[in-house]
């Protein structure tokens, strides 16, 4: 990615969430992630399985209360790609909004 793109990969409105969420933490359990964004189970799925093979989460399995619990967390690969995203986002808002205030 270069200094001036979006991430295709993290852009998606469900992904852009999942990396968001994860990058406040060092890692998240799916029903947790599922129900924040508001997804059904394969739908989730389908976003993890696409930002894995990114190389931006990595997910371990773990038992917890008695069952198998899947945990995700961002690499850090994952990191620098959500990083560079919110500065483009912000970026392309900021200049926007300039040339918007440019026109009044």
């Amino acid at each position: 990615m270069n200094a001036h793109s979006l991430d295709a990969i993290i852009h998606a409105p469900g992904r852009l969430q999942i990396c968001a969420l994860l990058a406040s933490s060092s890692e998240a359990e799916f029903a947790t992630l599922r129900e924040a964004i508001g997804v059904s189970d394969s739908v989730m799925s389908k976003h993890l399985k696409l930002l894995e093979e990114a190389g931006y989460i990595v997910a371990r399995k773990a038992a917890y209360n008695g069952r198998q619990r899947t945990w995700i967390s961002l690499t850090p690969a994952g990191r620098k790609a959500f990083v560079a995203h919110v500065a483009e986002l912000n970026r392309l808002a900021s200049s926007s909004l300039a040339a918007g205030s440019r026109e009044n």
